[in-house]
């Protein structure tokens, strides 16, 4: 069963992300799709759920008013825009970015005609979590409540996602400098393997939220991709440790 309603107040991306993330936690939701620009919000549930129910979730939020608007009975009936588009084009903008950090670090990597795997690695590393933040830091506002809508820590600590970018930052800068290897691979591990854990919650959860690896600039859906940059970049760092000793 799907709801439509009309929700006034919502002016931004970060309104969306917000509106999103309020409804989402009202128990027997199942899915929350918003669109600011026609100012509804589709939501889809087990069962009918009262509109008081919702306008609890939004009452620390007074500029955001939610009224009923119409009922769908079939969920199947609502296309979703991931659902209309190829995996490839879903996904092209992490993609590119990934490919790009990659190669690039692995030019830089060759010495004397062959690979250096650590230096690679390292690159790699530096390359991803400097280019990652900047995204993230475009619209550090947005990126913040987006992020709080999956992470296990920015749920509860409210200004964790304003300062993940720059953490991100300062372990792209200790892998481009190579300051204190053991450290900083730890630091990685720590910091990626609690990140990945919201995520593979909400993928498990099958959540229909954004992914805010690139920050609030691309709209990129939470999936397995998700859950692989964050492992992959954990292994990376236990490789790393590794060869450090």
């Amino acid at each position: 069963m799907t709801h439509t309603y009309k929700i006034t107040g919502m002016t931004c991306s970060g309104c969306l992300f917000k509106v999103q993330n309020l409804l989402s936690q009202v128990n027997g939701v199942k899915d929350v799709a918003v669109d600011v620009t026609a100012g509804e919000a589709r939501i889809e549930m087990d069962k009918h759920l009262s509109i008081g129910l919702f306008k609890d979730a939004l009452a620390d939020y007074p500029k955001y008013q939610i009224e009923e608007k119409g009922v769908t009975m079939s969920a199947k009936s609502m296309i979703s825009e991931e659902k209309t588009k190829s995996w490839f084009a879903t996904y092209r903008p992490l993609l590119l970015i990934v490919a790009y950090i990659f190669f690039v670090s692995l030019i830089t990597s060759f010495t004397d005609g062959s690979l250096n795997t650590g230096a690679w690695m390292n690159s790699f590393m530096a390359g991803f979590f400097i280019v990652f933040s900047f995204f993230k830091l475009l619209n550090l506002s947005d990126f913040a409540v987006s992020y709080a809508m999956y992470d296990i820590i920015a749920k509860k600590v409210k200004g964790y996602g304003f300062v993940y970018p720059f953490i991100e930052l300062a372990l792209g800068i200790a892998y481009l400098i190579n300051f204190d290897p053991i450290f900083t691979g730890i630091a990685t591990i720590v910091v990626m393997g609690i990140s990945s854990i919201g995520v593979i919650q909400s993928v498990l959860n099958k959540q229909k939220i954004k992914c805010a690896c690139l920050g609030a600039v691309f709209n990129l859906p939470m999936s397995t991709v998700t859950i692989i940059e964050d492992l992959l970049m954990v292994l990376m760092a236990i490789m790393l440790l590794a060869v450090a000793h």
